[in-house]
């Protein structure tokens, strides 16, 4: 009886061995999913908010008019972009700026047809936060987003 017990502990410290194996061999690719999913979700993030900020400066412009004879002049435009700053800082998009914001007219701006916001070029890195392994053998992926929001003007 007693090498029974010997053995069952002996059995018992063979499987911990192996389970500890198994978990070390699927730690990694845990690991990578799980970093996969912070980083992509983090650029999906601040799409979304430069889009939502794009779409609430274009329909600020396409409800507003300065006077009878311009409909929309540099001042709001400057105030259109404004706006989209804003609320890229409230959604803590990184190093934005008005710079990076441009607002079109179609087919001119003292009376238009449509208004279009656009973001110039949003530069993202995925893999800025924590490494993503690509299979191209970097750490890091480098990408822009640029979007942009057309109405027509309502006034």
């Amino acid at each position: 009886m007693i090498m029974k017990n010997n053995n069952l502990r002996l059995g018992v410290v063979r499987h911990r061995g192996a389970v500890a194996v198994e978990f070390a061999l699927l730690l990694i690719p845990l690991l990578m999913i799980v970093t996969g999913i912070i980083e992509f979700g983090r650029a999906f993030w601040y799409y979304d908010a430069l889009a939502k900020s794009t779409r609430d400066a274009a329909r600020f412009l396409s409800n507003n008019r300065v006077s009878t004879t311009v409909a929309i002049d540099a001042a709001l435009k400057d105030e259109a972009k404004t706006l989209v700053v804003s609320a890229a800082s409230q959604a803590q998009v990184p190093s934005f700026s008005a710079s990076d914001v441009d607002v079109s007219c179609d087919p001119n701006c003292d009376a238009p047809t449509y208004v279009t916001v656009s973001i110039n070029a949003y530069p993202m890195t995925i893999g800025g936060w924590i490494p993503v392994f690509i299979p191209s053998g970097g750490t890091s992926w480098d990408t822009t987003f640029s979007p942009y929001t057309t109405m027509r003007y309502m006034r």
